[in-house]
């Protein structure tokens, strides 16, 4: 997976206070943050994550990089809502940030929440926008709240002068009743390069399987395990039940009794003899003598004649005695 650094850069102006997304803005932003840090951190383990914001007096680093999610609650609690944001010198310190960042093998990144007016002009953010991408800093931009056409304008010159190899990305999410990071999830923010943002967005087609991020039901497993298994054992359940009445509906067939064997079975599989040793065969054919009573028969019968010729004989010798 990506080895990634990366600076999330939160709007705290006035703007946030405002309830049109689910609780509030600015809440809506905390909630996005810890699903950003789960995504970046369960993707890769050496991954790390930053925290600023850019509103008030001036940006303020929050927290720098970091693998533990407890520093960057610590942050967003200790953020204040007040004043107007600094979009460019915000973007410019988050840049340092991840130039001094300890693993220079980490791909550099920045995720910036804006969700009020943009003070700079479309010239100098054009400018800025170049000079991170010469430095390698890919940037994505969700933009929410205020989406009037002159923010829109200045963003998308920002995203057509910064997108590189690595991928910076520009997301509008406009206001309902879906929360922040449910909206962010099914972006190529989150799911990478090549996925296609939510049918209807941003004027896209997209199907309702290119939402969701190219996963199964839309939803990440490593994101929220618990509901994309109860969503995938729902698919089987319901497509159990379906092959089920498909076969209520169909004749019973009749059993087949060619591969039954008959009653008595075939002679070719009974043994030539039984346990007595006698021939083997149906209860109803007669037993032969055994061997060696037939030739004691016929010993008999032998014995008997030679005693009858004997006789014979001596009849024969009386008879010429006299």
């Amino acid at each position: 997976m990506v080895l990634e650094a990366t600076m999330i850069v939160l709007d705290n102006s006035e703007s946030s206070r405002n309830g049109d997304y689910v609780p509030s803005r600015w809440e809506a932003q905390a909630d996005a943050v810890n699903l950003i840090f789960s995504a970046k951190t369960q993707a890769n383990p050496e991954s790390s994550v930053g925290l600023m914001n850019m509103a008030g007096k001036g940006p303020e680093m929050l927290v720098t990089l970091t693998t533990d999610f407890g520093k960057l609650l610590d942050g967003m609690h200790r953020t204040k809502i007040r004043g107007s944001t600094h979009l460019a010198t915000a973007i410019q310190i988050a840049g340092l940030a991840l130039k001094h960042r300890q693993n220079k093998s980490q791909r550099q990144r920045i995720i910036v929440f804006t969700c009020s007016p943009i003070d700079e002009d479309e010239k100098n953010l054009v400018k800025l926008a170049r000079k991170m991408k010469k430095n390698n800093v890919s940037i994505d931009f969700i933009a929410f709240g205020d989406l009037d056409p002159e923010n829109t304008k200045k963003l998308e010159a920002f995203n057509k002068n910064i997108k590189g190899g690595d991928g910076s990305h520009l997301e509008i999410i406009p206001p309902g009743p879906s929360l922040l990071s449910d909206h962010i999830i099914s972006t190529p923010i989150l799911a990478g390069e090549g996925v296609a943002p939510r049918g209807g967005e941003n004027g896209g087609d997209a199907s309702g399987d290119a939402g969701g991020g190219g996963f199964d039901f839309g939803v990440d497993p490593s994101a929220d395990p618990e509901l994309a298994l109860a969503l995938r054992m729902s698919m089987e359940e319901e497509k159990a039940r379906q092959e089920k009445e498909g076969n209520a509906g169909e004749p019973a067939k009749e059993p087949i009794l060619e591969d039954i064997p008959e009653e008595g079975g075939s002679s070719e599989s009974q043994p030539l003899l039984n346990a007595n040793g006698e021939a083997s065969g149906t209860a109803d054919a007669p037993v032969s003598k055994p061997e060696e009573e037939e030739k004691r028969h016929k010993e008999h019968q032998g014995i008997d004649k030679m005693e009858t010729d004997r006789d014979d004989m001596k009849d024969r010798d009386n008879m010429d005695t006299d």
